[in-house]
């Protein structure tokens, strides 16, 4: 059974497999009620309480750093979670040359394994050596620069991780244009996926 990967826009990510629905960062989103939603960090376009509202139910669990209240799931950079038997690694997330995403912040990405499948959404980062040897299938990387790595940098953590698939994410609303992530196209070693906001991927 495949899973499917939706960039819903921005930074929001939706992975589905069989009957399960998870969301990562969800912002200006409608769909249907999630099991899992994950949070990278509280900035207002990653952390939407009226958007985890609208997408939970009774048994949705919110998985989030130590800044999200309504995550009842804490966690911190460099663990590992299972939840509703679905395995989430933190991965560190961070600027190295800015100040909007300090590394003491203990903010973070995710690698969810889910049908077998390893996807990464790196959350608000840099092209940081925490992302080598992640071994994961897809990898959601911002390109949008300003508040994080741009495409050239982003390009460069491709080759890092060497995922099979790439989705640039993060441009658009905030920071940045389709035309970063663009960019990406250059690369020869994965395949990348440019998608409109609500078009999908399946592995």
């Amino acid at each position: 059974m495949a899973v499917k990967i939706t960039w819903l826009g921005h930074a929001s990510i939706k992975i589905e497999h069989g009957q399960k629905i998870i969301y990562i960062d969800p912002w200006k989103v409608k769909g249907p009620k999630a099991d899992i939603i994950l949070i990278t960090h509280s900035h207002f376009d990653h952390y939407s309480a009226d958007d985890i509202k609208d997408l939970s139910s009774a048994d949705t669990i919110v998985v989030g750093t130590e800044d999200i209240p309504l995550a009842k799931n804490k966690i911190i950079p460099g663990k590992s979670v299972t939840v509703k038997d679905i395995i989430i690694e933190t991965v560190p997330a961070y600027n190295v040359d800015k100040q909007f995403h300090p590394k003491n912040n203990g903010w973070v990405g995710y690698v969810v394994t889910i049908g077998e499948k390893r996807i990464y959404c790196s959350g608000d980062t840099d092209r940081i050596p925490e992302m080598e040897g992640l071994k994961v299938d897809v990898a959601c990387l911002p390109v949008g620069g300003t508040y994080t790595m741009d495409a050239a940098s982003a390009i460069q953590a491709v080759y890092d991780i060497k995922p099979k698939h790439v989705i640039p994410i993060h441009y658009g609303e905030v920071a940045g244009t389709k035309k970063d992530a663009e960019k990406l196209l250059s690369i020869k070693t994965s395949q990348v996926h440019v998608l409109d906001p609500g078009q999908s991927i399946e592995i």
